[in-house]
């Protein structure tokens, strides 16, 4: 890692270019993506770019410099502020690690997005029944179409009559 001279001792730089090229490198193998693919997914962000180009600022000596626009562009690709790109890989997490963290992350996200669906969907049925109070059984019933399972319908049916998870 890059570092500064102060005080007459080697500081390493928190921030710098070197961590973006080394992040590129750790980010890109996590994700299972080619160099050519990481290539393809910046140049659709906006930012021209071809394979070579990924493997001399990952490989090459000297290492190919990245521009303002590029770290934007693979900051966005993969998802991260601009801050955390810059900033060393974290030690201690082999590349099996890191990828099961990534796949909780994903995980995680979807979930949320799934549950936030669910929501406003229970709310809907729930401000519906209270508009169409002879309408609750039908919709027990049409929960129970749907899913097959009664445990599972009378599940939902209890979120809907308590107004859905945030209420």
């Amino acid at each position: 890692m890059a570092g500064d001279k102060r005080d007459g001792g080697d500081v390493p730089l928190l921030y710098s270019e070197g961590n973006i090229a080394a992040r590129v490198a750790l980010e890109r193998e996590v994700r299972g993506w080619s160099t050519t693919e990481l290539a393809d997914r910046v140049s659709k962000a906006g930012v021209k770019m071809n394979q070579t180009a990924v493997w001399r600022i990952e490989n090459g000596t000297p290492r190919r410099r990245i521009n303002v626009d590029e770290a934007l562009a693979f900051a966005r690709v993969f998802e991260l502020p601009l801050e955390e790109l810059m900033s060393p890989p974290l030690e201690g997490l082999d590349l099996n690690s890191r990828r099961l963290v990534q796949e909780a992350v994903e995980a995680y996200y979807e979930t949320r997005d799934a549950e936030d669906r669910l929501h406003h969907a229970v709310v809907g049925i729930a401000e519906h029944i209270q508009a169409h109070p002879d309408s609750s059984r039908a919709i027990h019933e049409q929960c129970l179409r749907l899913m097959g399972e009664e445990r599972d319908a009378r599940t939902l049916t209890d979120y809907i009559e308590g107004g859905g998870y945030y209420r």
